[in-house]
């Protein structure tokens, strides 16, 4: 098997990957937001897929039409790991990032995030709102401890040293992409993501700070406990030796997989 690792020179197009649900009044200023952080001679294509909006989110998606790449929707709301899916399966780029539709992420952050990719260095690269990189909103403490707590317990079933596992902000070299076989429709397919990525023997994962301006639930903010719940079953369920035990690793990425030290997440 040849070796499908990214390296300078290999990437020439960027899929940005946006799940939308019943955010109208955010999706214009987003799409501006990427449109203007593509950088370098890079090809770059936004896909936006509208997970059964119900607030006007469709027509604001007809709206943009000319100033996106794909315009995807979903009859009825599936969740953001079905949204996810829809669009990886439309995206055409060597490299996709994910990018939530809501403001809390900064499209600004994509030279950062691309780089340890584009310079051959990485398969995959994580944002982290807890390594600094930029200034942060302030609110929701029991929210953050959720995420650390989260974070912590995926750790210990992954074997990697992630500061941040729910980040919306995973850009993803598509080889490991097409391995991690993705099932979950809802918030768990953050968990179930990493996981998979874990699992691949020889996947060299990156992590980056990076801003965030987080909202509150009186603006929008959807996750909840129910989704914490969940969470933590999802990462039990994809723990990478259960997986292993029940013969559904992903693949190594090529023939010869590197040792276990040498995937280690990196700031």
């Amino acid at each position: 098997m040849t070796d499908q690792r990214a390296g300078p020179g290999t990437v020439c197009r960027i899929s940005v990957v946006i799940p939308v649900y019943n955010e109208a009044q955010t999706l214009p200023e987003l799409v501006n937001r990427v449109k203007a952080a593509t950088f370098g001679d890079l090809h770059w294509e936004i896909i936006v897929v509208d997970d059964g909006s119900t607030d006007g989110t469709a027509e604001v998606c007809a709206a943009l039409s000319g100033q996106v790449d794909r315009v995807l929707r979903h009859e009825r709301n599936r969740g953001k790991g079905a949204a996810l899916r829809t669009g990886f399966a439309a995206a055409t780029g060597e490299v996709v990032i994910i990018q939530d539709a809501d403001l809390e992420y900064d499209p600004r952050e994509y030279p950062r995030l691309l780089a340890p990719i584009l310079e051959g260095r990485a398969d995959v690269v994580l944002g982290s709102r807890f390594q600094g990189g930029g200034p942060h909103r302030v609110l929701l403490f029991w929210h953050a401890v959720g995420n650390r707590f989260l974070t912590l317990l995926s750790n210990m079933t992954t074997n990697l040293n992630l500061t941040d596992m729910e980040v919306c902000y995973k850009v993803l070299h598509r080889p490991v992409l097409e391995r991690l076989k993705l099932k979950e429709n809802r918030f768990g397919i953050e968990p179930e993501m990493v996981a998979k990525l874990a699992a691949i023997p020889d996947v060299r994962i990156y992590e980056v700070g990076i801003s965030y301006a987080g909202r509150g639930y009186e603006s929008g903010k959807k996750i909840g406990w129910k989704d914490g719940v969940w969470a933590i079953l999802s990462i039990l369920r994809y723990a990478p030796c259960l997986q292993r035990l029940l013969g559904r690793a992903p693949a190594p990425l090529h023939a010869h997989a590197a040792p276990e030290s040498s995937r280690r997440t990196s700031a």
